[in-house]
């Protein structure tokens, strides 16, 4: 409750975020002005710190932020306007026609001087010992408009420190009040936790009541803080700046593709902060892809083993893969079967589905969290089981429905992006499937899959919220396509679909599938599923390629198992062989976001011990299995996944699908299912949600994020949306 209500006094005294995007999406009409002497063409409505930075001059600002409502409170991006009798803040002063703004003059320099001076009388002298140092921009600017000395004799304020969870560690003493971190929690991440008390020298920001941050991507406040004040906590005091080497990267904790740069010094990866990609995550990320990279050195596998006696013993990599390969050879082929992981990459499923082809095995699966091996959506229409819209467009989008998906677990940074419509109102959501606190409002249409078919006949006030929208969307969870009745789901929504004319045209295609793993769009590509020749019968040979989510059940007993990965997970735990592969930090491998794009991540650090790239195991197994594959470097394994699927190595690019493709996919789902299974609930695809992957359950991190999540929820028990938005 007191967050709600902090959230709409904020929205509602503020206004800051609805102004913002309405001027942004209603100034289109461009208007010149000068800054410094140049001639600058820009929209109307646009403030005059964004008209310099067009003109390639840049403003020292602390408070403003390009993706956050203005502020106005540091006063140091002051600025000289023509005829105007006195300084002006550019972050708050929106431009005119032929505006002329002066951004470097003696005035300016002695005015920003005085701001620098009041910043610095109570700020800490704790540069040496502060994780900031280095990338601060306090410093930065003191460089350049700070003095020698101060002229303030009075004792400086100190604050005491805020506990806000296990991610984010506060030095309050150093805060400067920008505001970017109550902003940023208040409009981009949509849970309110931090505000402001007092006033005058006696301001702090904190959380009101003393508890953790709940928001899935609390972390960003961290990259906003212009000062020391918010670092990340498990990173202290572990490295500088200028000691780490750079790798950009692909995030692989959700299937969202979030551009991440991976900083490691030597064999370690120390930290893991955002790249800008506008058409994927913006700047931000999600809390466990920042900070999941503790877990990729504990729980490691590291050599080859071999169960003897139950037992697990070390052995070379000629003995294991010589045991491998006699027992897969020896194996009937209609009773092999391999299953992929959340985190397999391409270049690993197109090797591994080569090598069973050579034996004569069609019985390839995914690894489903609801133990279905065929996709209910199927894999022969791409826009059945990708984000059509593409990311960005859920911008655009005027009513949204979501079936049986929690984005705001499976793909927190777009459930960021959803609330920017939102906040401007021009969008309406509704959900079907459990009640969750998604951070905005929604109808809730029902728990079942019967909801659908109600929207699909009008039987509910939404469906005309649907038919009314110039750009109508659906997003549905990827786990919808594992459920059993998954099939009757399919066609409820084709139904559903064609009873929306806008939903699917040449423009626009709302119809998305939101896959939760990384490694599920690519294994749809690849085609790494049973087809309709795969044998029934038990397998006697199961391949598990990074699979942590199989059912024990599944597997015979007598069936003998590989276990490819990592983490000494519970794949490993049922196998027999056990052969040590590199994580996602320590390999270049492409991946496929939930949108169609595929992308590289690149290799940071090295593997650990005798632990080797997933291909490169797959390829010296068929070499020993006498079944040796047709490429012996990456380069020609990825000809030969451009022969398997093209738009697996087009990087960086996104390619719809046609309306006519698009349409024809809709209609084999309707002819699949009978409609008669619909009286049953979603199971969640993200039951933890700092606990999902391999690499999740071994951070020692991700294990406190859960435990101060379980303590929040049991605070706040006596409201029933915190505990569904949590569960």
């Amino acid at each position: 409750m007191l967050r709600a209500a902090a959230q709409r006094s904020f929205l509602a005294s503020k206004g800051l975020a609805r102004r913002r995007m309405h001027v942004s999406a209603a100034a289109h009409k461009e208007i010149e002005m000068f800054v410094d002497g140049k001639p600058v063409m820009i929209e109307e409505g646009s403030a005059i710190i964004q008209a310099a930075e067009k003109a390639g001059v840049t403003i020292p600002r602390f408070c403003y932020h390009e993706r956050l409502g203005i502020a106005g409170n540091c006063r140091m991006c002051l600025v000289e306007i023509e005829k105007s009798p006195k300084l002006a803040a550019s972050c708050a002063m929106p431009v005119g026609p032929g505006m002329r703004v002066l951004t470097d003059t003696p005035k300016i320099k002695q005015a920003r001087e005085g701001v620098m001076e009041f910043l610095l009388a109570n700020h800490p002298l704790d540069c040496p010992i502060c994780d900031q140092g280095g990338e601060c921009d306090l410093q930065d600017q003191s460089m350049r408009y700070g003095t020698d000395r101060g002229r303030f004799h009075e004792n400086k304020r100190a604050v005491e420190d805020k506990d806000i969870g296990p991610l984010v560690k506060t030095t309050m003493t150093r805060c400067i009040h920008c505001t970017r971190c109550v902003r940023f929690m208040n409009e981009v991440a949509g849970t309110g936790e931090l505000g402001t008390t007092g006033r005058g020298n006696d301001m702090q920001i904190g959380t009101y009541v003393s508890r953790s941050l709940g928001s899935e991507l609390s972390g960003n406040i961290i990259d906003l803080c212009p000062v020391g004040a918010l670092t990340s906590k498990p990173y202290a005091f572990t490295a500088r700046p200028w000691e780490l080497r750079n790798t950009e990267s692909v995030d692989v904790m959700d299937a969202l593709g979030s551009n991440i740069r991976v900083d490691s010094r030597g064999e370690e990866v120390m930290r893991i902060i955002p790249r800008t990609n506008d058409a994927i995550n913006e700047e931000w990320i999600s809390d466990k892809a920042r900070f999941v990279y503790d877990g990729l050195k504990r729980q490691r596998l590291t050599t080859p083993l071999i169960r003897v006696d139950g037992r697990f013993e070390p052995a070379t990599w000629q003995d294991a893969l010589a045991l491998v390969a006699e027992r897969l050879t020896e194996t009937a082929p209609d009773r092999v079967r391999a299953i992929a992981g959340d985190l397999a990459d391409a270049e690993s499923m197109v090797a591994l589905k080569d090598l069973l082809n050579a034996v004569g095995s069609e019985n390839l699966s995914v690894d489903a969290h609801n133990n279905t091996r065929t996709p209910a959506f199927g894999v022969d229409v791409r826009a059945n089981y990708t984000f059509n819209s593409s990311i960005e467009g859920v911008e655009e989008a005027d009513a949204v429905l979501f079936v049986g998906t929690n984005p705001r677990h499976e793909a927190p940074v777009l459930n960021a992006r959803l609330r920017k419509p939102y906040l401007a109102g021009t969008v309406q959501f509704g959900l079907i499937g459990n009640q969750v606190d998604l951070t905005y409002d929604y109808a809730h249409i029902g728990t079942t899959a019967a909801a659908i078919e109600e929207l699909a006949q009008g039987k509910h006030a939404f469906a005309e919220v649907l038919r009314a929208a110039e750009r109508p969307m659906v997003i549905v969870g990827g786990a919808v396509s594992e459920m059993d009745n998954g099939a009757d789901v399919a066609a409820a929504l084709a139904r559903l679909a064609k009873s929306l004319p806008r939903l699917v045209t040449s423009e626009w295609n709302g119809m998305n599938t939101l896959q939760y793993a990384a490694g599920r769009t690519a294994a749809y590509d690849i085609g790494f599923v049973p087809n309709a020749q795969s044998s029934a019968e038990p397998p006697k040979f199961v391949y598990l390629l990074g699979a942590d989510e199989v059912n024990p059940a599944e597997i015979p007993e007598d069936a003998f198992v590989v276990y490819q990965g990592h983490h000494g997970d519970a794949g490993a735990h049922l196998a027999d062989v056990v052969l040590p592969a590199a994580a996602y930090t320590e390999k270049a491998a492409t991946y496929v976001n939930t949108e169609g794009r595929a992308q590289q991540t690149r290799q940071a650090v090295g593997v650990p011990g005798a632990a080797r790239e997933d291909w490169k195991i797959v390829r010296a197994l068929s070499e020993i299995a006498g079944l040796a594959l047709p490429y012996d470097d990456v380069n020609a394994l990825r000809a030969r996944m451009a022969d398997v699927c093209p738009t697996l190595v087009q990087y960086g690019e996104r390619e719809a699908t046609s309306a006519e493709i698009a349409q024809l996919g809709l209609a084999q789902l309707q002819a699949q299912g009978n409609g008669q299974r619909l009286d049953t609930g979603f199971a969640r695809a993200v039951a933890n949600y700092y606990m999902t992957d391999s690499i999740s359950r071994a951070s020692r991190t991700m294990a406190r994020s859960s435990a101060a999540l379980s303590k929040l929820i049991g605070c706040e028990s006596e409201d029933p949306s915190s505990i569904s938005a949590s569960s």
